[in-house]
């Protein structure tokens, strides 16, 4: 390792050796004291676990942020190319925040843990691999004693939600600091926009609508693997088409609109139905729907109502809605920011009937930077920064309306929280050279969902 590396170890073991001393030398012996980083200006280390797009991003956002400095001192993926790439984008914009030598920058399923090797206790750990790994990488970063932000969503099906609610209140407990990549609710116009709701200046909320309609999005939507990959790497490479690893296109892009309309309505479902289907598929295999339509119920009876869709040369939309008794809003309507969050009187949202808006582009501060000022400020500080059960949450809810899509029946969110069906129970024992937890058939093909045949699981 690195000489900084060692200098920041030695001081903030001997923060934490003389903050053990003191406790156990007072009446408050058996209380947690919050950990706060070392000293203001100290530099805070970060590894990277996943370095993709999403990574490479979250990266530049925690190497950008105001409440720094930050340093990227080791990174991990399967993929030796996905790593090359991402070292070569970071360090082009933060050339002095990156300390990454290739001794450092490890492939295998393994890499984790020796990047998360790399820090030192309140140090922090990006979790950005496909999510079916999230509960791995997470347990040991707990383990390690280490501040988290990890991208959406946290779970995949009911075990691994269960298992990441548990796995959430060990972290507060050791009063970690964790961020969930919905960065939706840092944006600023739309918590304006929820404080109006919440002081009733919509009335009761009746009716949210979801919209992500557009053409195949990411890897949703792949081929049969004709490719030099193992079926295993390969189907890592194209996570967004397997739902044991993401969740499938549903859960992996619609939670954001999900997650920002039970915001707006401060609850959470209690019910779903939904329907979709596989249309002109062509050569895909994946395991996704091309349309998907869901109608969440909550416990007063208010619905939130969500479209998706993956089609070409379809009209495209990508926007949340609310109505409420006294009126209309805007929760945003161009994609995850700029939001454009605007409020109206009645129900016609035409321009003559707005009564509140956000303002322009250059007034809406970018939430995916927010997130990561906040969870930096309360790791410097030692306040209180937990948002593993909302994402948890957050993640049961969407795949609770993906699991009656591919079902075909009406699905409660207590038989989604328990249900036993774990898409790869054996993930934590992954190698490079191992097999696939979802196997092809002869012909290249994947098992799909089978609505009113296969009605208590998502694929046989």
């Amino acid at each position: 390792m690195s000489e900084h590396l060692t200098t920041d170890s030695l001081t903030r073991r001997e923060l934490l050796l003389n903050t053990g001393r003191v406790a156990a030398a007072t009446a408050l012996a058996g209380v947690a004291i919050p950990h706060v980083h070392a000293a203001q200006s100290e530099t805070i280390q970060v590894a990277l676990i996943g370095s993709g797009g999403r990574g490479t991003g979250a990266a530049g956002d925690a190497l950008s942020s105001k409440n720094g400095p930050t340093k990227l001192v080791a990174m991990a993926d399967v993929f030796e190319s996905n790593l090359s790439n991402s070292y070569n984008a970071i360090s082009a914009r933060h050339k002095d925040r990156v300390d990454v030598p290739p001794d450092r920058r490890y492939v295998g399923f393994d890499g984790y843990k020796k990047a998360m090797d790399c820090l030192n206790p309140g140090d922090i750990v990006i979790l950005a691999t496909p999510p079916a790994f999230r509960w791995v990488h997470f347990t040991y970063a707990i383990e390690k004693g280490l501040n988290v932000f990890m991208e959406k969503p946290i779970a995949v099906d009911a075990p691994s939600a269960r298992r990441m609610l548990e796995l959430g209140k060990k972290s507060v407990e050791k009063n970690l600091k964790v961020g969930v990549g919905l960065m939706c609710r840092h944006c600023p116009a739309r918590n304006e926009l929820h404080d109006r709701i919440r002081n009733g200046e919509m009335g009761d909320v009746l009716l949210l609508r979801a919209y992500r309609v557009s053409g195949p999005t990411g890897s949703a939507f792949v081929e049969r693997n004709r490719s030099k990959l193992s079926e295993l790497l390969y189907q890592i490479k194209n996570f967004h088409a397997f739902l044991w690893l993401s969740g499938g296109g549903f859960s992996d892009f619609l939670i954001h609109n999900i997650d920002e309309c039970c915001w707006m309505k401060d609850a959470w479902p209690v019910f779903a139905k939904g329907y979709g289907g596989r249309h002109y598929r062509g050569d895909y295999v994946d395991q996704n729907f091309d349309t998907y339509t869901t109608e969440y119920t909550f416990a007063d009876g208010a619905k939130l109502m969500l479209e998706g869709r993956g089609m070409s040369g379809c009209d495209n939309e990508f926007a949340s809605y609310v109505h409420g008794s006294k009126g209309s809003g805007v929760i945003s309507q161009s994609g995850h920011w700029p939001s454009k969050a605007r409020m109206y009187k009645g129900q016609d949202m035409s321009r003559k009937n707005i009564i509140w808006e956000c303002g322009d582009e250059p007034s809406e501060d970018n939430p995916y930077q927010v997130e990561w000022d906040k969870l930096l400020s309360a790791v410097k500080q030692g306040q209180s920064h937990n948002e593993v059960e909302r994402g948890a949450q957050a993640s049961l809810v969407t795949a609770m309306g993906r699991f009656a899509c591919h079902t075909g029946r009406v699905v409660t969110y207590d038989e989604m929280l328990e249900h036993t069906h774990e898409f790869a129970p054996q993930v934590d024992t992954l190698t490079m050279d191992g097999t696939a937890p979802l196997q092809a058939d002869k012909d290249g093909k994947y098992p799909i969902p089978q609505p009113g045949l296969n009605t208590n699981r998502e694929y046989a």
